[in-house]
Order: C-alpha cells, then structure tokens, then sequence
C-alpha cells in the first residue's frame, strides 16, 4: 500500500505539472493572440514601462556598480600574480557582459518587478476586478497581461545593459582611481578583447530570453492565483523561486549554445 500511494502521489503530480505547463502555453499564445491593442494603444505599455523599468532603475545601477566594485577588486588580486594587471578592463567587462549583467540583472527584476506583477494581478483578481472587466466585455489578457508582458520583454535588455555599464564603471573606480592600474591600459584592453558580435549581442539576447521567461511566469502565476490573501502571497513565492530557476537552467543552455565554439 505505501508503495502504491507513492506512485499515485508521484502520478498527480506528474498530471498536475502537465496540465498547468499546457494552460500556461495557452495563456502565452492567448497574450502574443491579443497583443495588437497593446500596440494600439501604446500608452498602455509606456505605463508599464515605468512601473517594471524605470522604477527598477535604483537597485540594477546600485547592484551593477557593487558588482564591478567587487571584480575589480577580486580580478586585481588574480591578475597581479601573473603580472597582467593591465587586463583588468577586459575581465571586468567580459564578465559583466557575457554573463553577471544579464543573470543578475534578470534575477533582480524577477525578484522586484516579476513579484509585482503578480502581487498587482492577483488583488486584481482577488478583488473581482478580473471579473468585472469579463463582464463588461473586455478582455483582461488584451488589457492587463498584454501590456505587461511587452514591458518586461522591452525593459530587460535596457536594465542588463545599464547593470553592465555601471558594473564597468565600478570597476573602473576600483582598478584605476582607487588601486592605480594605469588608465589606458584598462579601457584599451577592453576595447580590444570585447566583441561586438560575439559579447555584447549574445548577453543581449540571453537579456531578452531571460525577460521572457521572467515576464511571462509572473503573468500567468498572477492570473492563475486563488483570489484569496494566502493564494497571491503563494503565487508570489512561485514567480521568485520559478523565475530564478527559469533563469540560471537557460544560461546553462544558451551558454552552451553561445560560446562553445569561442
């Protein structure tokens, strides 16, 4: 009997994990389906855009800066046993904009915008706003998801490369005013080693997934919550912890992917 019970509750699972990544594909085909009044009326996702982006703008500068802070000062000590302090600039950079710029950038936003997603959508729901708008014949996905989900695609890359930029600059602080590693040696170096096409495009597009698959967990966590206080708080904590997890499994594969020929 134990041994059955196992199996069964291993089953339902199975079928319950099924069942909400197929409802979950639906609810991302119905936005991409209903998202021709999101460009319409643009303002929609201007408004969004302030809400996830420009009000996510303190903590990604702020945590990109520390970042760069900490590489220079790590990156120094390492370099400086091989006497190629020089190289400072290009390993900050290249760290920042192959890798730590986009993960951790996603990380935050997931962590502050992606749970606000879903916190917002969620009392919408619990407060019968949702149904209202069904009632009235609109649809809740053309005007609260569609927006959403376009402003977090849109905002990601921006808020990755600010992180990055001031992560470099914070490195630069570090290596060139406060240690001393000579100027030009530290932005050339950079200027020679990264690649357009190779660095900056790839952590552009890893930006983009992430904002992606961050966005678009949070909207369907907040539309599929329980309209009760325990059920947005749970739907919450499922956005933090799925989006992290969505994050790091996809650099795994499109590092794979990206750099296995570099």
């Amino acid at each position: 009997m134990p041994l059955v019970k196992s199996v069964r509750a291993v089953g339902h699972r199975t079928v319950d994990i099924v069942w909400r990544v197929g409802v979950a594909s639906r609810f991302l085909f119905q936005t991409l389906l209903q998202s021709g009044m999101s460009f319409r009326r643009f303002n929609l996702v201007v408004k969004e855009l302030f809400a996830s982006g420009v009000m996510s703008l303190v903590i990604i500068g702020v945590a990109g800066m520390f970042v760069g802070m900490v590489l220079g000062l790590q990156g120094f000590e390492t370099l400086k046993r091989y006497g190629s302090e020089s190289a400072l600039g290009s390993l900050v950079a290249l760290s920042l904009v192959r890798e730590l710029g986009p993960v951790l950038a996603a990380l935050l936003f997931a962590s502050r915008a992606g749970s606000a997603m879903t916190a917002e959508i969620g009392l919408m729901k619990a407060t019968e706003q949702i149904a209202a708008m069904e009632m009235m014949a609109v649809s809740p996905i053309a005007r609260v998801v569609a927006p959403r989900f376009w402003a977090g695609v849109i905002s990601m890359p921006l808020l990755a490369a600010i992180f990055s930029a001031m992560g470099v600059f914070g490195g630069y602080v570090v290596g060139v005013v406060l240690i001393g590693v000579d100027e030009g040696s530290f932005w050339s170096q950079m200027q020679a080693t990264v690649d357009f096409q190779a660095d900056i495009m790839n952590g552009v597009i890893k930006s983009f997934v992430f904002g992606f698959a961050v966005t678009v967990i949070a909207l369907f966590e907040g539309f599929d919550a329980p309209p009760t206080a325990e059920g947005v708080s749970g739907a919450t904590t499922r956005t933090v912890v799925q989006s992290s997890l969505a994050i790091l499994m996809l650099d795994v594969i499109l590092t794979a992917f990206m750099f296995r020929g570099a």
